[in-house]
């Protein structure tokens, strides 16, 4: 990568990084591109040098929340061998990510909940990716699992969506409800461990 590219590539992460803060800090909704300059500190000019346009903007933006957290998600998850462990540590650090990056969680779902395509169609709509990192990811941990006769699950992909879905969850706790990612990754995993009939390190 030669300077300028690089330099290019810093000042991108520097208006995604400004675009996730103005998404928590007044939401989709608000978060215009001059909004989004004057807490880069740059002039809206630049950022239309860098991206097309502020759909562009947020769909890069969103693709950058996804891979952040896929990276930091897997790389826990991958730090053990055998299927059961891998799965527990699936869900607690997805669930530990959702809590310890609270401006990105926000981003995310302002985008995902807010944002469109060019022909209308809202995001949370959209058909499920076969290429997102963590469902392909998910899926082979639980196949493996099962395999090994370790998981007793008849569909691997609705596990997998059901475990989506409980991890899913607490991003949207909140209010009077107060939940530490701890006990609810915990909880989760005994729910997961009983459903499947697995004998997991959290079982005991």
């Amino acid at each position: 990568m030669n300077k300028n590219t690089f330099i290019q590539e810093a000042r991108k992460q520097q208006i995604i990084e400004a675009t996730i803060i103005t998404l928590d800090d007044i939401g989709y909704v608000k978060a215009s591109l001059a909004q989004i300059a004057k807490r880069a500190s740059i002039s809206t000019a630049l950022i239309s040098y860098h991206f097309a346009d502020r759909q562009d903007l947020i769909d890069q933006s969103l693709q950058a929340l996804i891979e952040q957290s896929a990276t930091f998600i897997l790389t826990k998850t991958y730090a053990a061998n055998d299927p059961v462990t891998q799965l527990g540590n699936f869900i607690e650090a997805s669930i530990t990510y959702q809590a310890t990056h609270e401006k990105e969680k926000a981003a995310l779902l302002e985008i995902v909940f807010n944002a469109r395509t060019t022909e209308g169609v809202p995001y949370y709509k959209l058909p499920d990716d076969d290429e997102d990192p963590l469902l392909k990811a998910l899926c082979n941990i639980l196949e493996d699992g099962k395999k090994q006769g370790k998981f007793f699950v008849g569909s691997v992909t609705i596990m997998a969506k059901v475990i989506q879905g409980a991890i899913g969850e607490y991003m949207l706790i909140g209010g009077p409800i107060s939940i530490e990612a701890e006990e609810y990754s915990e909880e989760v995993t005994k729910i997961i461990w009983t459903a499947m009939e697995v004998e997991g390190p959290k079982n005991a």
